[in-house]
């Protein structure tokens, strides 16, 4: 599926290898770099500021003849684009009616289609720019003459692709970025979702990681992709080094980025998802409220397309890939928690907690987080009763763990067989126990929801759910069963990172029950409410039934959190899950997440208190509010069509 169809468009950043004042040897690299760019399907690239000449020209600025060869050089790049079609933005020193600025050029398809004068000229420290250069402030005209052909000049001035109109560009350069209000904010706020800044930024100590922030804050405001092209080490070092650090960041994220302090050429290319930076723009009333400008000059060009998708996309976007900060995250998803329920209880003045165990994830992780609350707030364990309800699916090995967890952690454990009183309530119905249907299995979800609730009661406490957003999304919870709590701990927590926590907890904070904790880790998933096999092994497996939580949890973040269409959906999940599940595997159990995500919002709608642990919540009184009866045919029909 090629780029422009999924709202996407590759782009690139160039440190091209460089002489200073030689600018045919300059010019030669960035056609190389074009070239190259042109292999890797890249539709726009960046280039440095001052990339034809140098940045570090100095006094040489004032010698016409370089001023001359670098507008020819200009014209020499964009002949040479005529034949691929591919943009670029390079920077050269222009004069104008007397005139001297440090400027921008963007070039498509064999034409010089505008050029953007620097803003703010540094003259501090080792910058004196206005030694040679004038602000664009200072500019009275609003087009130049090259070649015989007038060019638009001027500050005012975006780019907007003509085959795809969520792609347009704004330019600025270099000092630009560091304005208290940078002209791409401007830019962001009159439609520019791609933000290039050439820049000739010295390289000093603690720079490297300021720059790379400030790249990443500015995408983020600006719900912008940012390319930044940095002058390489080819530049003079009299006084100064360039490292050619150059970077794409996209919403905040560093995509990419070349290494430093290399004399070669180097280039960074990525994939940027304009289509989804103006969907997180639609969502955001903030930006929408705050006020751009009109009057800004908008110039299409062609956009030249991309056959494949080539972007880093990982298997679990719930869980960092680093192991550094997937543990801040498990430590941080547990403060949230116990803050959460602490809260609850001091405002209530309650002293106890009700939870069902049964040996499984989720509730080994309801009950570490609470065990932690009950630490924080200097409330005996005792007061945690933990309340194990074997019935007709449970086994040994979850029985054995959730009796030995309760056991090691000191809390006060109950527990209640169920069978008896499941046996009453199908004969009362008069139910052949025989046909194991849904009956049969929620009756005992149902009868375990009554116990929690009614020890509660009991012993003046609250139930502490233990359902994670997955079962939330795809509706695998029992309605008025274990659906039903006071509190939901975990109910913002999806399957995936569930089992990095509680692997966290067993190798951080509870190494006393470590061992119990990597049984439970390496336990089939499963509700445990049919029957066990001959030999007391689990026979109901969850990702049996509805697929994969690697898979559903990939799902639900591309499509409730990024609102992505579920052809591009698919298109991501082939790419990540490329040579673990064929396209028929994953387009299967995406329609079964649209169809049980639509059919069960009903569960959803009436969800009890629970803590919002990240960016996909499924509250109906925070994040999402969605009829209990609307229609899924739309996204289904688009499946269908893949």
């Amino acid at each position: 599926m090629n780029l422009l169809t999924l709202g996407m468009v590759r782009v690139g950043v160039c440190s091209p290898e460089l002489r200073v004042a030689d600018v045919e040897f300059n010019t030669q690299k960035i056609i190389e770099a074009l070239d190259l760019a042109v292999q890797k399907e890249c539709a726009v690239i960046v280039f440095p500021e001052l990339g034809i000449t140098g940045y570090t020209c100095a006094d040489l600025f004032f010698q016409p003849s370089l001023l001359q060869t670098a507008k020819d050089s200009l014209v020499t790049i964009s002949n040479h684009l005529e034949t691929s079609g591919n943009s670029a933005i390079v920077g050269l020193p222009i004069a104008v009616g007397g005139i001297l600025y440090n400027a921008a050029a963007f070039i498509s398809g064999g034409n010089i289609l505008g050029i953007i004068p620097k803003t703010y000229l540094p003259n501090y420290n080792e910058f004196y720019e206005e030694r040679w250069f004038s602000s664009a402030n200072d500019c009275g005209v609003h087009s130049i003459e090259i070649n015989g052909k007038s060019i638009p000049f001027g500050t005012n001035i975006l780019f907007q692709a003509e085959n795809s109109q969520d792609c347009i560009i704004g330019i600025e350069i270099c000092e630009d970025l560091w304005s208290v209000i940078p002209p791409s904010s401007i830019q962001a706020l009159s439609g520019a979702t791609i933000l290039a800044n050439l820049s000739a930024s010295d390289e000093l100590l603690g720079k490297y990681d300021y720059r790379q922030k400030l790249v990443q804050s500015q995408s983020a405001r600006c719900f912008a992709a940012y390319l930044y092209a940095g002058a390489g080490s080819g530049e003079s070092t009299t006084d100064l080094v360039y490292a050619g650090h150059s970077l794409i960041a996209e919403n905040g994220i560093l995509l990419t980025e070349t290494e430093r302090f290399e004399f070669s050429t180097q280039i960074a290319f990525a994939d940027i998802d304009v289509a989804r930076l103006v969907s997180e723009r639609i969502r955001n009333n903030t930006f929408a409220a705050t006020t751009g400008q009109n009057n800004f000059r908008i110039i299409p060009f062609h956009l030249n397309d991309s056959t494949s998708l080539e972007r880093s996309i990982t298997q679990s976007p719930f869980v960092p890939s680093d192991i550094s900060d997937r543990d801040n995250r498990c430590s941080e998803i547990f403060a949230l928690q116990s803050t959460g329920l602490a809260k609850r209880l001091r405002h209530i003045g309650g002293k106890s907690i009700v939870i069902g165990i049964s040996g499984g994830l989720d509730s080994t992780l309801a009950l570490l987080a609470t065990v932690k609350t009950f630490d924080k707030l200097g409330i005996d364990r005792s007061g945690i009763v933990a309340i194990s309800m074997p019935g007709f699916g449970s086994t040994n090995r979850t029985q054995a763990n959730a009796v030995a967890l309760a056991s090691k952690l000191g809390i006060t454990l109950r527990i209640i067989p169920i069978a008896e009183s499941v046996h009453q309530h199908f004969k009362d119905l008069g139910h052949d126990e025989t046909i194991h249907n849904i009956l049969y299995e929620n009756a005992q979800a149902r009868e375990r929801t009554q116990i929690l609730m009614d020890a509660a009661h009991q012993t003046n406490a609250i139930v502490v759910g233990t359902g994670d957003l997955s079962e939330l999304a795809l509706g695998w919870c029992t309605y008025n069963g274990d659906h039903i709590s006071m509190y939901g701990i975990n109910s913002g927590i999806p399957k995936t990172l569930v089992r990095y926590i509680v692997e966290y907890a067993s190798e951080k904070d509870f190494l006393p029950v470590e061992a119990i904790l990597q049984d439970i880790l390496a336990t089939p998933v499963s509700p445990e409410l049919l029957p066990p096999d001959m030999n007391g092994l689990i026979t109901q497996k969850t990702e049996e039934a509805i697929g994969d939580y690697i898979l559903h949890d990939f799902f639900l973040y591309y499509a409730i959190r990024l609102v992505f269409p579920p052809k591009k959906i698919y298109a991501f999940a082939c790419k990540a899950f490329e040579g673990t599940y064929t396209p028929v595997v994953i387009k299967k159990w995406l329609r079964v997440f649209y169809q049980r995500f639509f059919s069960q919002q009903f569960k959803r709608s009436c969800l009890p208190d629970g803590v919002k642990i990240g960016s996909v919540a499924l509250s109906p009184r925070s994040d999402w509010r969605m009829p209990s009866d609307a229609s899924a045919a739309l996204w289904l029909k688009e499946i269908d069509e893949l």
